[in-house]
């Protein structure tokens, strides 16, 4: 008689972004004020998950643990550009009140809001440099 075949269980495709920070506390600091929170479970000194929502997850990486997962040097984020992220909130004064934490939190503006009519835009560059785009699309107009 065979053993029970084990059902497979799958993970659906999701995307998964670890980005270099030079202090991990004081970037768990930063986007706490934000009002993100982060899954205990994959805490330690080398790095942090930020939960975006219930399904995207950044892990904040020391640049020393970061260094250890790649062959090339880590990019200074005030200096070059590998990538840009971008968050969708409900509203405008979403957006707003974002930028406003962020700001206050240590960060800069990235430029001045644009209001395309369907979609509202700001941005924040963080404590290392990476940028954040921020906005509020209406996908009925």
């Amino acid at each position: 008689m065979k053993p029970p075949q084990r059902m497979r269980r799958t993970m659906s495709r999701n995307l998964y972004v670890t980005l270099p920070v030079k202090d991990v506390q004081r970037s768990v600091h930063f986007f706490a004020a934000l009002g993100f929170a982060f899954n205990p479970k994959f805490a330690s000194d080398n790095g942090a998950a930020l939960i975006i929502n219930d399904t995207t997850t950044v892990m904040l990486a020391s640049e020393a643990f970061f260094s250890t997962l790649t062959k090339v040097p880590i990019t200074d984020a005030r200096q070059a550009t590998e990538a840009l992220f971008s968050l969708s909130l409900d509203s405008r004064a979403d957006v707003d009140d974002l930028i406003r934490k962020a700001v206050a939190a240590g960060a800069e503006e990235g430029h001045d809001p644009e209001d395309y009519g369907f979609m509202y835009q700001r941005a924040f560059i963080d404590l290392d440099g990476h940028q954040w785009g921020v906005f509020q699309m209406n996908a009925e107009e």
